[in-house]
């Protein structure tokens, strides 16, 4: 069992920036996993931000490329998104999702390569 926690969301203006973080729970604390980031907003599938297995290993979604970072605490079994320059429609439910290395690492960005799911956090970017 894989229980992650997502933290950070809130409110913020055009142009702004957010942290949002990702904490881990599982007894599967020395396996290599790939922690990533999805979004969904109203009316729209869920989709890709970002995922990382380690510093060395990240994928970006295009949409987010250049204005968002995704790093690693391993020692904390913790996924940090850094926000910057958001946009309305950044505006979204923020999800966190982890799976062992091997179950996701043919399809990192793909939304049915991850077994397990926080609850979500939401950004809004609004003036």
């Amino acid at each position: 069992q894989v229980q992650l926690v997502e933290s950070g969301g809130g409110a913020v203006q055009p142009g702004g920036s957010l942290r949002l973080s990702c904490t881990a729970s599982t007894s599967e604390s020395n396996s290599r996993f790939y922690m990533a980031w999805f979004r969904q907003a109203p009316g729209k599938e869920r989709e890709a931000v970002a995922s990382s297995s380690s510093s060395d290993d990240i994928f970006y979604s295009d949409l987010v490329k250049g204005r968002f970072t995704i790093s690693r605490d391993i020692a904390k079994e913790t996924s940090y998104l850094e926000m910057n320059s958001l946009k309305p429609e950044d505006t979204a439910m923020y999800y966190c999702a982890a799976d062992f290395y091997w179950r996701a690492r043919l399809r990192p960005l793909s939304v049915d390569s991850y077994t397990y799911w926080g609850q979500g956090t939401q950004v809004t970017v609004s003036s």
